[in-house]
């Protein structure tokens, strides 16, 4: 089992069901642990009328605490959650082995996988945090989902401007919200004006947020602030998608 301090907080004693995977738990005020193949933690109410997907980033899983607060301003917001993590990442909690990524060709079939699980493509929107927002963007269009949302997206490694991972987003055809940070080390205001995005990609500038959204405290603003924010615009989205 991974400790706390590696992300996995906020579940207290219903933790140990993402693990051994023997029982559905529903407890009002907790997260919702499905029992399907793809595990699933729901938040919101499970009757909204758009349920948002969301992946988790490349480092952390589902319930790091940055997905959790993200998960419940969404819920609070009218909006039904469905958290998944992709097969490396839940090898994770098995063993507690820190593993990279699988390749993106692994990760884009999973993917596609989840969102037949979850079904009704046309009532989804897909997204998540950096890498799982990216791989979401790659097969947003196949799907045909009703909107995509990043969270902080990749557009290139840091100090590296010229790895660019946005050729795809160029020719996007789904309704996109990406929220990101005005100093996010993967992509600048400046270098993502010049990118040449889709226009059905709409941007949420997070004020003086790093990566995780966290901006200095010399800015007067707490992550969680930005945080809240971010739900807030996707929310809006959410409804401007019909």
């Amino acid at each position: 089992m991974i400790p706390p301090d590696e992300g996995h907080v906020g579940l207290g004693e219903y933790r140990q069901v993402l693990y051994d995977v023997k029982q559905y738990t529903a407890v009002c005020g907790e997260p919702v642990l499905s029992t399907d193949p793809i595990q699933f933690q729901f938040d919101g109410d499970e009757d909204a009328a758009r349920t948002i997907v969301l992946a988790h980033g490349a480092g952390a899983a589902m319930d790091s605490p940055f997905m959790n607060e993200i998960a419940g301003e969404l819920a609070k917001a009218g909006l039904r959650v469905a958290r998944f993590e992709f097969p490396y990442m839940a090898k994770r909690r098995i063993d507690g082995k820190k593993r990279g990524p699988d390749r993106a060709p692994v990760l884009i079939e999973y993917y596609g996988e989840v969102v037949r699980a979850v079904g009704g493509p046309e009532k989804l929107i897909i997204g998540g945090k950096s890498m799982g927002g990216r791989i979401a963007s790659m097969v947003a269009d196949d799907l045909g989902v009703a909107g995509l949302v990043c969270l902080g997206y990749p557009f290139h490694p840091p100090g590296e401007p010229e790895n660019l991972r946005t050729e795809h987003l160029k020719t996007l055809k789904t309704p996109s919200l990406i929220c990101h940070g005005t100093r996010d080390p993967f992509g600048s205001p400046d270098e993502i004006a010049g990118y040449g995005l889709s226009d059905r990609i709409a941007l949420h500038w997070v004020e003086d947020g790093e990566h995780d959204f966290k901006p200095r405290k010399s800015s007067g603003r707490t992550q969680s602030q930005n945080i809240a924010d971010a739900a807030t615009a996707i929310s809006r989205f959410a409804k401007m998608l019909g």
